[in-house]
């Protein structure tokens, strides 16, 4: 079978190659590389002395792009490509990682392992093919038919799953050696149960920083350098800059709503007159994702969907069709397969609601004006300029880097990247074409990255500890109060001492109660504290609390014995992935990783400029 697999490689690799040279230079026309050439050699990046080559993260960076835009049939923004640039570098970092930590382990896979994996194990999204299953699980009979069949070779099946088979079994050996042993005892699980499952209500008075003044405490600026010092990571600082932006919106008019519910009906008049529905679905709908099925939408139950949709579908009956359907997606015609209680299944065609040519037209032509008046120019007189001739307000705002922009609660796609890649201060962006209108951007203002001085840290870290320091003053109030409501009641000591009382409903040492969001250490002193007695100060991250436990009920045994089994299945699951990712985090945080991306792309910039 391997020599089938890898007779058939060659093929995979010819397409391969194909795909690399052609994305490639995709990515050089693209702009992705930047303007300058990249050459085979240059490295982006160091893991343990081991290179990634620009080309390397480009090309993933590329196939990501390519599944994404496949995926959601829409063209991305920056905000979108640089999360995608960012997954994919990651990635190649965690594989090289890995394949050290094998060597170091001297972690193998042989061909018969790759033999009986392909054979007896195939991966998910194989085991997930319609074609596979039968009455709706996976047939192991369908796989080794399909497995054997010309189509498989054809296709090149065998060989991406010797690739794949290649990759996952050493994977799965080093996972099995991190967190095969992991075990959880009774005691262990009874306590996790506990914690869930412990409920306690309380009365409390808290004791907030704001009642001691800041002219009463001192922070001496030995203490605020000895912070900085041991504390030095807190401050590392992202990249900031201030933009301003023009945006020409697509406005969508209630004609244009009306025009794509017309189209809607008459979809659905030609599938009643005989047309296929999942034939119309492919060609018209604009849900990618379904379509590429014929607007399948698989079979589940209530919840999966935006209330108008699920009420619409669940008023139909087997095999009708909806009326158009009108959620924040647009416009929807739903068909209702089948139904077995609240579970449906259905297929459905997306029209999403966009303005009409004409309208459109008009859009289009306003954004080309300003693109000439002022996109792409180091000029920045000719944005003002241009929002003066076209009459659009100027947005002003402040964005951090590796976050996306938001002005006024709206999204504004693209132009949080762009300010941080390679722009100087005056410098208007292109045209950013989004699925809502066209933006343009002006950088005004650029604070590079990096570790926060002490002149620039010293007001954080004063209030911080000007903060804690108060805390520290009020446990002096809180014992004195604390003695007075011990002696009578919370209630009435609050009363005499005009304070405020709160009294919470039950809550878990999971779940808290917002009054105590805050507190977190009150909430754990909830399930320690005798009932009815008055606490001692409980200094809190907060501020101090003085409380009281007015009932505590303890978790049921028998319920938890009656559960045990499954509980202890779900938790060890739990506990060994949690240690597979605290492995992973480890072995990145100790190793030499020199990440010289932004140097390669600001050089790559600089040779244009």
């Amino acid at each position: 079978m391997l020599q089938v697999m890898r007779a058939s490689a060659k093929y995979i690799w010819i397409i391969i190659v194909v795909l690399f040279v052609g994305g490639f230079l995709l990515a050089q026309t693209s702009g992705l590389l930047g303007r300058a050439p990249i050459t085979s050699t240059t490295t982006v990046a160091t893991v343990n002395g081991e290179d990634i080559l620009a080309s390397t993260w480009y090309q993933a960076a590329q196939n990501l792009e390519q599944q994404e835009t496949q995926r959601s049939g829409q063209s991305l923004t920056l905000d979108e490509r640089q999360r995608i640039q960012d997954q994919a570098f990651d990635q190649l970092v965690t594989d090289i990682l890995l394949r050290q930590e094998y060597k170091r382990r001297g972690i193998t896979v042989t061909d018969d392992e790759i033999l009986q994996a392909a054979r007896y194990n195939p991966p998910p999204q194989l085991m997930q093919a319609p074609d596979l299953q039968t009455d709706g699980q996976f047939d192991p009979a369908k796989y080794q038919r399909f497995l054997q069949s010309p189509l498989a070779k054809e296709q090149g099946i065998l060989a991406q799953l010797e690739q794949y088979y290649r990759t996952e079994i050493p994977k799965e050996k080093l996972f099995d050696q991190i967190a095969g042993n992991v075990y959880i005892s009774d005691a262990e699980l009874w306590r996790r149960w506990q914690d869930s499952h412990d409920s306690a209500e309380v009365s409390f008075v808290l004791f907030e920083p704001e009642r001691i003044p800041d002219s009463a405490v001192k922070v001496s600026d030995d203490e605020i350098r000895a912070y900085y010092d041991t504390h030095k990571k807190l401050f590392e600082r992202p990249g900031r800059a201030k933009v301003s932006v023009l945006i020409i919106p697509r406005v969508i008019t209630a004609a244009d709503s009306a025009a794509v519910r017309n189209h809607a009906l008459e979809l659905r008049a030609r599938i009643l007159g005989g047309e296929k529905f999942e034939d119309v679905a492919r060609s018209e709908s604009a849900d990618s994702a379904s379509a590429t099925n014929g607007g399948s939408l698989g079979t589940g139950g209530k919840g999966r969907f935006v209330p108008a949709f699920e009420k619409a579908a669940y008023a139909l009956r087997p095999g009708e069709i909806s009326q158009p359907v009108l959620t924040q997606f647009g416009y929807h015609l739903i068909r209702l397969d089948a139904r077995k209680g609240d579970t449906l299944t259905l297929h459905h065609i997306l029209l999403p609601i966009v303005q009409s040519d004409s309208a459109a037209a008009r859009t289009d032509r306003r954004a080309d004006s300003l693109a000439r008046m002022a996109a792409s120019t180091d000029q920045p007189a000719k944005f003002d300029s241009a929002a003066r001739v076209l009459q659009i307000p100027i947005l002003r705002a402040d964005v951090i880097e590796g976050n996306s922009l938001t002005i006024n609660g709206k999204f504004i796609p693209s132009v949080g990247p762009w300010a941080f890649q390679g722009a100087k201060p005056g410098e208007t962006s292109e045209l950013f074409d989004a699925e809502d209108g066209y933006y343009l951007a002006r950088l005004d203002s650029l604070t590079p990255g990096g570790t926060a001085s002490i002149e620039q840290a010293k007001g954080d870290i004063r209030s911080f500890l000007t903060r804690q320091k108060k805390i520290d003053a009020l446990m002096p109030q809180a014992a004195n109060f604390a003695k007075v409501a011990a002696a009578s009641t919370l209630e009435s000591a609050a009363k005499l001492m005009g304070l405020q009382m709160v009294k919470t409903k039950p809550f878990t040492r999971v779940t808290g109660v917002p009054e105590l969001a805050q507190l977190p250490e009150a909430v754990g002193a909830a399930f320690t504290l005798p009932v009815n007695v008055v606490s001692a100060p409980v200094k809190a991250s907060g501020g101090v609390v003085v409380e009281r436990v007015d009932n505590r009920v303890p978790a049921n045994r028998a319920a938890f014995e009656a559960q045990k089994e499954t509980l202890r299945a779900q938790e060890l699951n739990q506990l060994r992935q949690q240690r597979v990712r605290d492995f992973l985090t480890n072995l990145r945080a100790v190793a030499k990783i020199d990440d010289r991306r932004k140097q390669v792309e600001a050089s790559s910039r600089r040779t244009t400029q």
